[in-house]
This record gives structure tokens, sequence and C-alpha cells, in this order.
């Protein structure tokens, strides 16, 4: 990867300029001042200016919601150095980005250098390129106020919303909880969903699956393809028709009668591409396809939007504005990409005209969908100038674009019917599809949330009255399956189905919810944790209609009414605020913690046997307490804790303090169960409790398994020496093979770490290693 050439102050370049512009970042900085020569200025205001405290009464209400704004302090230095710019300068072109956020940092940069009116001119551009920029300055505006009004409106609002109920949330649960708007919703996402697979009771269901073969068929692989019964007599089965009785006859039947291809349909379809990203599509897939967090998405795109080293060390803007729910692109771009498609793939993969898409209702037609700026600087010419994420994204960007202005694909699918069993009355029925023109697929597919069976199977050449060799048939019994539990992809694409917060808020939504540990990521899937279960039934169950999906769209539509000047912003917050306001004090008066925390049981308390035990959630989960104390003091793990507990007993039996030398015992802290020293708070000695897998890397320590943010994973107990991590739980057994770890691979295979084996377990086994494991 080429480095950074080092950081210009630009402070000190182009001293005797005419123009001062002001952007947010000084890498956006000296991509820009380079564009416009010597007669301009560009400094950064490094984000936000002025913000409100993050403490009460830094809003007014009755003074019309006053927001009562401070400088931020670590960019106090940064404003100064503009103030000082601006003296000897003719005027100050404000080019922070173009949305609401954008608008309102140049509306309070306005409001604490305090140039001349006649000085102010506001320009915006959708990607850092030398075209766009000295377009921009040639076109400039005012600040928008409506926009600057909307913003200001979100923030006050949201400011309102946490600072009232999060206090709230500390009184009735514990301290350091939080609430907010799009936040709170999101969990309420994650924990119905929980609460919908806790519910669910599967229903059995059966299939009669054959293997068959074409012996007109040369071809070994494709002469065999499988065969599902979809039809019994006149009747066509729907998933439950088929039963287990009637399933293992017909299994038995199907060899002694002939089978043969009563009928074969062929049918034609298209495929058409997807449109090029907006915000929320980009941190989808990305999800998908490489694994991105929506926080890694949007800073890589970033680097990618405001410059990156190419061509000569000179940073240049690799793709458009990546904050966009726009799927335009703009006529030069449609230009360049089909001459390219022509040019490398083919005209049969360019279509007539160009491809243009339809946005949602609400998105900023302005502006354009993410692309690359030029498709010129294909991903594999980029690669030395790119680090990884940088070069995956960038490439993921690129093909989406490309791929959303080329042909469609075209596939052919097969159907055959397959007439078994006696008097050839059960109708099996094959499926098979085959792309006949590759279209868009050459240069890309877009990815799904689940396992897909929508996928190219091939079937041998069939044809009517064909006879088939059965090389095996058998019933399976299947069991209808639970809503799966969200990934960031499919719950940044609920948020957005639902109209909840904005693209450009996910990452930060998603980050919130696990940072306050509402939830956690394993196996990148959503948890939600206790506290979060409790946060959110509070709020579900009193706040309805303030943590309602309704409610939270309808907010961001009001916003946009109010960017679009078609709003006030006081009248929308007072109808908002006195409600919601009331509803809380009404609630604070009417609901007692232990409503919340505790849960009654009618077992006897085991130490005074006058109480009765409750439940109560403590800081790492929920433990038995006698419902006399302080009288009483028990306190005690709940049955399933008990349990680990013995097995963690058995298992550390006879550990020593590393520090003294005295008996370990189990302790609990908020990453998990670890060994404490018995003789605390006089020795303060701990140590991991690990699985007895020796560390692959160094040898030396042990894997133990550890808790993160972003979930649970195994780790070298000699960190910060050796720093291997594994998502997958580790086997006591080594690969029979190459001898490296084994971990495991879902719930019912293990594989190694290193090679290609891999064994299917069954669940005594899968038990057996996860004690193992433990």
């Amino acid at each position: 990867m080429q480095r950074m050439p080092p950081a210009k102050k630009t402070s000190e370049s182009n001293p005797n300029a005419k123009h001062l512009v002001i952007v947010e970042s000084p890498a956006k900085a000296r991509t820009i001042e380079r564009y416009l020569g010597s007669d301009y200025k560009v400094l950064a205001s490094y984000g936000h200016v002025r913000q409100l405290p993050s403490k009460k009464g830094s809003v007014d209400v009755d003074k019309d919601f006053e927001p009562l704004y401070m400088p931020i302090e670590k960019n106090e230095k940064h404003v100064a150095a503009i103030r000082k710019a601006m003296k000897s300068a003719d005027d100050l072109y404000l080019a922070t980005d173009l949305d609401r956020e954008g608008e309102a940092i140049a509306w309070h940069l306005v409001e604490l250098v305090k140039p001349k009116p006649e000085q102010i001119k506001r320009i915006v551009f959708d990607e850092i390129t030398k075209g766009a920029i000295i377009e921009a300055v040639k076109h400039p505006r005012g600040i928008n106020q409506d926009l600057v009004s909307a913003q200001e409106t979100r923030q006050t609002l949201d400011y309102l919303y946490g600072f009232t109920l999060s206090p709230f949330l500390w009184k009735k649960i514990r301290y350091g909880l939080s609430a907010g708007r799009v936040q709170s919703v999101a969990l309420r996402l994650i924990v119905e969903r929980e609460r919908e697979i806790e519910a669910f009771k599967p229903d059995e269901y059966w299939t009669l699956d054959a293997l068959l073969k074409q012996p007109k068929e040369k071809d070994e692989k494709l002469a065999t393809f499988g065969a599902t019964l979809a039809e019994d007599g006149d009747k066509k089965l729907k998933q439950f028709d088929l039963t287990k009785a009637r399933a293992a006859e017909l299994a038995k039947e199907l060899p002694e009668h002939p089978l043969k291809v009563a009928t074969v349909e062929t049918k034609d379809r298209k495929r058409s591409p997807s449109p090029p990203f907006t915000t929320s599509t980009l941190q989808q897939e990305a999800s998908r396809k490489l694994g991105f967090a929506a926080r890694r998405t949007m800073r890589t795109a970033q680097t990618l939007y405001e410059g990156v080293p190419i061509g000569g060390g000179e940073s240049t803007g690799l793709i458009t504005y990546m904050r966009t729910d726009s799927m335009n692109l703009a006529q030069s771009a449609l230009t360049e990409g089909r001459t390219l498609i022509g040019k490398k793939y083919g005209q049969d993969y360019v279509p007539e005209s160009p491809r243009y898409y339809k946005a949602k209702k609400g998105a900023q037609e302005a502006h354009e969908a993410i692309r690359p700026t030029s498709f010129a600087r294909t991903p594999d010419e980029m690669t030395r100038h790119l680090n990884t994420d940088q070069l995956k994204l960038y490439r993921l960007i690129w093909q989406r674009a490309l791929a959303s202005q080329m042909a469609d694909a075209k596939l052919a699918q097969t159907t055959a019917r397959i007439a078994a069993g006696k008097d050839g009355a059960a109708i099996l029925k094959a499926t098979g599809s085959q792309v006949t023109f590759p279209g868009f697929i050459k240069v890309y597919l877009e990815g799904t949330d689940e396992p897909s069976e929508d996928t190219e199977k091939l079937l041998p050449e069939l044809n009517e009255g064909d006879s088939l060799e059965l090389l095996k048939a058998g019933s399976e019994q299947h069991f209808t399956q639970p809503p799966p539990r969200f990934t960031e992809a499919s719950l940044v694409k609920s948020l957005e189905e639902h109209g909840i917060g904005r693209p450009s808020t996910y990452a930060s939504i998603i980050t919130t919810i696990q940072s306050r540990s509402y939830v956690r990521l394993e196996e990148r899937r959503f948890f939600p944790e206790e506290v979060g279960m409790i946060v959110s039934d509070l709020l579900t169950n009193h706040f309805a209609q303030y943590v309602d999906y309704g409610f939270t769209s309808g907010i961001e539509e009001e916003l946009d009414e109010i960017s679009e000047g078609k709003r006030e912003r006081v009248p929308t917050l007072k109808e908002w605020w006195g409600p919601f306001e009331k509803l809380v004090a009404q609630k604070d008066k009417e609901i007692k913690k232990e409503d919340v925390v505790h849960e009654p049981t009618d077992k006897p308390c085991p130490t005074c046997g006058k109480g009765h035990l409750i439940i109560k959630l403590g800081r790492f989960g929920k433990f038995y307490a006698c419902s006399r104390f302080p009288d009483c003091d028990f306190m005690g793990p709940l049955e399933e804790q008990a349990k680990e507990e013995e097995a963690l007993k058995e298992q550390t039996k006879g550990e020593k303090c590393p520090e003294c030398g005295a008996p370990m015992v189990i302790k609990r802290g908020r990453f998990g169960a670890f060994l404490g020293c018995s003789k605390y708070p006089d020795c303060k000695g701990t140590k991991p409790i690990t699985t007895g897998v020796k560390c692959p890397e160094c040898g030396k320590g042990e894997l133990a398994e550890k808790k993160s943010k972003r979930g649970n994973f195994y780790g070298c107990t000699n960190y910060p020496k050796c720093k291997f991590t594994t998502r997958q739980k580790p086997t006591q057994e080594p690969c029979p093979k190459c001898q490296s770890l084994v971990t495991e691979k879902g719930k019912s295979k293990i594989a190694c770490t290193q090679c290609d084996w891999e064994k299917d377990v069954d669940e005594s086994e899968a038990e057996k290693t996860e004690s193992a494991a433990k």
C-alpha cells in the first residue's frame, strides 16, 4: 500500500489567498486546495463545532425550545484558525457535506466566525473531483435555513427524548442505561424477534426424495439429479399433505416400478440487475459479502470519498458522497459506464437505453447514488493504492454501479414431471436452470440474508417418454423453522423498511445497543441480553406510542417536511413534548422498581425459611435473593447457573492462586466466570477459566472463552503477548490430517482451521464437544 504524503499545514498554505473554503476533514481540505489553486485557502472544521452539552437543561423548553449550544472544546483551535484566516479573506465558501448535518455545521460556523452576510457562500458537491469542485464554486448559494431547522429539530427532540427517558430507566432498572428515539425501536425489533422464536412451535412435515439417473447422458456428473414427490394420484401435494406412513410406503414402492419422464417444460426468464448503492444497501451488502459492521463500512467509505493518494501521490476522491438514499446516476457516469461495458464485455451487454431506478418516497433525488467517480479506475488498477478494506469496498461499489447499467441475465428454467410408482400415479418433480446469457451476472450478483436455493442447478437432457434409473429413494422428516435472528444486514434492511432513523445513523445505533449491553452479536446474529429485554418490555408496555415503528417513521417524515419548508420547528416540538413529558411524569409515580426487575417465586428461602425467593436483575444477570432483604441477605444463582457452577467447580478443582497459593473460587464479572483468590480482598489474584486446549499459535497459553461488545470469542491466556482469537468453539482433539486446531462449525459439524478436513457429528457428539470446550 502506498503511504499518505505528509499532511500540509493548511493554515500556512496559500498565505495570500483571497478566498477561504471550509470543509469538515483535513484529508478533504488537502485534496480540494490542490484543485482550486493559490487563490484559495482550504481549512477543516474537524466536524461539528457546537453542540448541546450532555447535561440536563441544554434546551429551554419555555423559550420555544431554545437550544443552549456550547462550542466543542477540542475544535475551538480550528475555529480560531478559521476566524483568523477570515480577516484577510474576501469571502467564505462553506463546503461542508450536502446533508442536514453538513448544512447545520455551515450555519454554526457562521454563528461563531461572524463573517459579513455578503461574504457567505454555500457550495455543495456529490464527488471530490476537480470538475465537481470548480463547478460548485461557480454556483454558490446561501445557507438553507429550512435544512438547518430540520437538523435542529431532530437534535432537540432526540436530546429531550433521551434526557427524559434515560433517568427514568436509571430509577426503575439501574444506573447507566439509556433510551433513544431510534435506538429503543431498533432494540424492540430484536427483542420481538426473540419472543417470536421463543413462542415458535415447530410443525413436522415429510418429503419423499429420489436420486435419479438419465442413462442416455454420457457426462456422469450431469447424468444424476434429484427429484421430489409433487403429486400423489390426483392430488398436488402441499407442505403438510404427505404423511410419514405414506412417504415410507412410496419409498418402498418406487424401486418396484419403472420411472418415465411424463412432461418437460422449459421457460425462458430474465433477471434484472439491482440498482446502484444507497447508504442502506451499501451497509447491507458489505455486511453480507465482506462481513463488515456498518460502522466499518461507513468509515472506509469516508476515506474513499475524501480522497486517496493515486497517480504521483496526489489525493483523489474515488467514490461519490456515501450518505444518500438516491438511486440516480449522473448523465456523465451513465455515458462512461455504458462505454466501458461495451469495450470490456461487448455490445450485447449494453442495454438499448440507460437504466433509471425509482427511489423510495422521500429520497433526495437531487443527490446521486454511491458510485465510483470514474469507472476507468477499475478495482484491479486501484490494488496498489488502497488498503485491504478500501479495496474490498471499492470493488463492491464499482461492480454494483457498473452492473446496474448492464443487460438482463437470461436463464432457461426446466421443470420435468416424472411418472413413478404403481401405474405412474406418483409424480416426482425435478427443476433446473441454466444461464443462457450472463448479462450483469458477469460482473455482480446481489447477496442474500438467508441461505438461498436460487442457484444454478443443471438437469441432463430429458425428453418425454425417457426411462430413468432410480439410484436411491427415501422419506425425510422436516420441521418448520422459526424466523431467523437479525444479522446487521437484515436489521439495517428492517430499519429502512419501517422508516426508522436515517441510513447515515444506523452504524451508531447498532454500536449503541451493543455498548449498553442490550444485545450481543454471536455468529453474526443479534441476541438480546436480559437487561435489553427488560428495558424494551418496560418501554413497550408503558410508552408504546413512543417506541412504535409508526411514531419514529412519522417523525422522520415531519423532519423532511421542515427541511422542505412545509412545517415549522416549534409547533412540531410542542405537539410532541407536552404529552410525552406528562406521560413520563405519570409513569414515574405509578411504576415501582421492584415491579420491573423483581420476579416473585413460591420457593422458600434456604437460609431463613421465612421469606420466599425472588429473581433479581444484577449487573451481571439474574440471581435469586430473599424477599426479606436486608433482614436476610441470601443470594444464589438460578438453576441453570448453579449447574454450570457445579461443572466449573469440578473442572477447576485444585486450582491455586498464582499470587499466594491459596485455593481459587469461581467468581463472575461483566465478562463472565473467572477464578478469584479465596483470600480476597487480602489477595486479588485471578485466573481465567480455560478450555484446556493449547493455543495453536504460541503453544504456551490455553484458549479461554471471553466476552466483548461484539459477542463471545476464544482467546489465548497468553494475551497480550499472543493475540490469537477464534469465534468458533475449540475441540479437544487435533485435526487427524494436519494436527491443527479443530473447532465447531455450526451444531452438527467440526472442521479444521487450517486444512479442508471436516466431519459431521450427531447431537450427542456435539454436546460432548461443547462440554469438553467448557
